[in-house]
């Protein structure tokens, strides 16, 4: 009788900046509420990461009643709505998905670009702009905000503890930026997992996440490393990718709460096959 558990839960508002824990949570269309809602672009449209800014990393997220909170050093917060119901309408391009985005404000857009030191804009998608999942891994109703591609990215808390052993360090899973971890289970079985059940919320687990420069980044300083793509080369690497990571559609909306049971439904060939 395995004994699977949520152990932690983090929505990240805008992408790509910090992420809030939380113990108990809604699953919208998109995923958990208000999770990638926001992002930057640049003055092309192109939406901004860690990936291209490592500095994006020390922009705390906060929520307040009605309110998204930035702060950052040296910064007064910068307090935002956060049901937004207007702006400017601006094509946003996030990898290869166009979408009608709206900006936020002018004061937000300044205080961006003034602490990432780029021209840069606030856009979140408005709940009329609907963008579908890459119909190769989805259905027709699923859906995402500006997450790369997925609503949620589920890790067990044993892989990282796994990988954490061969490279002899403690890397923290804010690294990988998931927004479920799982604990109970041995180390990599979200690998062989397809259909989950999460509390009262099923989920499908399509494919796994291939990993970017983004983890290598320390989210308390900004700084690059090697570790741990420099491990994840050597032992999870697949078709000239490295694997971390199980990227999940869900079937219903609801609340999430750690503590919740998980329950592995349908199990398959490992993904990455490592």
């Amino acid at each position: 009788m395995t004994n699977y558990t949520l152990d932690a839960m983090t929505i990240y508002p805008v992408k790509s900046l910090a992420g809030i824990n939380v113990t108990s949570w809604p699953v919208t269309a998109t995923g958990l509420q208000y999770d990638r809602k926001w992002m930057l672009i640049d003055d092309a449209g192109q939406f901004l990461s860690q990936r291209r800014l490592p500095a994006m990393a020390l922009i705390k997220t906060a929520l307040a009643e009605n309110e998204l909170i930035l702060s950052a050093q040296g910064m007064e917060d910068l307090p935002l709505p956060l049901m937004p119901s207007d702006g400017e309408l601006i094509p946003s391009t996030i990898w290869h998905d166009q979408c009608h985005a709206k900006s936020v404000s002018k004061l937000a857009d300044e205080w961006l670009s003034d602490f990432l030191a780029i021209d840069c804009r606030l856009v979140y998608l408005p709940d009329e702009t609907i963008r579908p999942v890459d119909p190769n891994y989805g259905i027709t109703r699923d859906q995402v905000a500006f997450a790369d591609g997925f609503p949620f990215l589920i890790i067990s808390k044993n892989s990282l503890a796994s990988l954490n052993n061969e490279m002899q360090l403690d890397l923290p899973m804010s690294r990988f930026r998931p927004n479920l971890v799982v604990s109970g289970c041995p180390a990599y079985a979200e690998d062989s997992w397809r259909e989950i059940k999460i509390g009262d919320i099923d989920f499908r687990l399509p494919k796994p996440c291939s990993r970017c420069s983004v983890p290598a980044i320390d989210p308390i300083t900004a700084k690059v490393g090697k570790e741990p793509l420099t491990t994840l080369n050597r032992l999870r690497k697949w078709q000239n990718k490295i694997y971390f990571g199980q990227n999940a559609l869900h079937n219903q909306s609801g609340t999430l709460a750690v503590g919740d049971k998980v329950t592995v439904n349908t199990t398959g060939i490992k993904q990455p096959p490592i």
